[in-house]
């Protein structure tokens, strides 16, 4: 990809398409000029990847859900990210995972180099700590794990759902507000 800019916004709003934001935002968030960042967006939504919507005064941008690519899209966003990586070496090793989602930066598209990994089940801690250390290293990332049981989760569950969060292993039903 030529552009830095363009590669941000695919994945700020491809790695959770609920997403949305502002020109000014995303200039301040990325460091660059509004100038610039209008540029990427005007070519993103030409090519019908991206929609835009007036609130008020300000236009809103967030991924057009319904582009033939986004699912495509969205699975590159989360392979660039490492993502992919993470979910495969946990989730297959580790006891019985019942949900695992990113929150925080990562969840809201943006890369911090830290990712907030919440694990629900009866997790092998130790197992974890020792596969974490072999994925940042893999992913040049930091991982920040919280393990929950069932029960603390269900107590944590509507904060959860109230942030933004990005289920990738589970029930994505179960974040849902009861």
């Amino acid at each position: 990809m030529t552009s830095k800019t363009r590669a941000k916004l695919l994945l700020k709003f491809f790695l959770n398409p609920s997403t949305s934001a502002y020109l000014r935002g995303l200039a301040d968030e990325f460091g660059e000029s509004t100038n610039g960042v209008r540029v990427e967006l005007n070519r993103l939504m030409e090519a019908g990847l991206l929609e835009c919507a007036d609130e008020g005064r300000m236009k809103v941008y967030r991924a057009n859900t319904r582009h033939p690519l986004f699912p495509e899209l969205q699975s590159i966003a989360a392979k660039t990210l490492g993502i992919d990586q993470v979910v495969e070496h946990v989730i297959s090793r580790l006891g019985n995972v019942e949900l695992a989602m990113v929150t925080g930066d990562y969840a809201r598209g943006v890369d911090s180099g830290l990712i907030d990994l919440v694990l629900v089940g009866k997790i092998d801690r130790s197992y974890f700590e020792s596969l974490a250390e072999k994925v940042e290293g893999i992913v040049q990332r930091k991982i920040r794990p919280l393990f929950l049981s069932r029960e603390e989760f269900e107590r944590l569950r509507e904060r959860l759902a109230s942030e933004n969060t990005l289920v990738l292993w589970g029930d994505k039903r179960s974040m849902e507000p009861k």
